[in-house]
């Protein structure tokens, strides 16, 4: 299976009408003298306060998503291969929300800068003796040429306006590098360590991406 449609009812795509000036960008469309820190699927212009984690998945030792701290939030990004003509986040939309109400959380749809996004109420482990408690996050996507962009927003930037834009503006400066080789829809497009990051770095490793 490639990259192509796969499936009865391929989906539409779902990406800002002008994303391919404002962002999330491909790696073509990306400009080619900016400073970029190269991740592999993704890169990441560097900026003030700015750190970075890379979650690894443990025995394999392989990078499965990236974490960038930033203005008292958190934006986890993932990037996956996609169908060249078709969509995955309306139906990866849905696969979330299904997932966080059969854990006894609660969603709602709403219309956000990128197109809908998922505003979800997540239960968390509390400490003994403890009321339960829920973390916010907000679950946006990004359909592209042949490849789609998963983001968490967690923190502050879930719940406050005027820091939900700033980790908004950071989603938009990610690049997507697709590659060109076939990759069958949903698979991780391959991410690596920063040139020069050790390699047992983990996910607790927080270098900063100041300009």
């Amino acid at each position: 299976m490639t990259d192509e449609e796969s499936g009865p009812e391929p989906r539409p795509k779902s990406a800002p009408v002008d994303r391919e000036h404002t962002g999330p960008l491909d790696v073509q469309e990306a400009n080619a003298v900016r400073p970029y820190v190269d991740l592999g699927g993704v890169k990441i212009p560097p900026r003030e306060g700015l750190g970075l984690r890379l979650e690894v998945e443990e025995g394999t030792g392989r990078v499965v998503a990236v974490g960038l701290d930033f203005a008292s939030s958190s934006l986890q990004v993932q990037p996956f291969a996609a169908p060249r003509s078709s969509g995955l986040w309306h139906e990866i939309r849905e696969q979330i929300e299904q997932q966080i109400l059969s854990q006894g959380g609660t969603t709602r749809v709403v219309d956000g800068v990128f197109g809908p996004e998922l505003l979800a109420q997540i239960p968390a482990q509390s400490a003994p003796g403890q009321p339960p408690v829920n973390r916010i996050a907000r679950f946006i996507g990004v359909d592209g040429p042949r490849w789609f962009l998963r983001g968490v927003i967690s923190g502050d930037g879930a719940l406050d306006p005027q820091v939900g834009a700033a980790m908004e503006e950071l989603f938009r400066s990610v690049v997507v590098v697709r590659g060109s080789s076939p990759m069958p829809p949903r698979d991780l497009i391959p991410l690596h360590m920063p040139q020069g990051a050790e390699p047992d770095a983990s996910a607790a490793q927080r270098p900063r991406l100041g300009a």
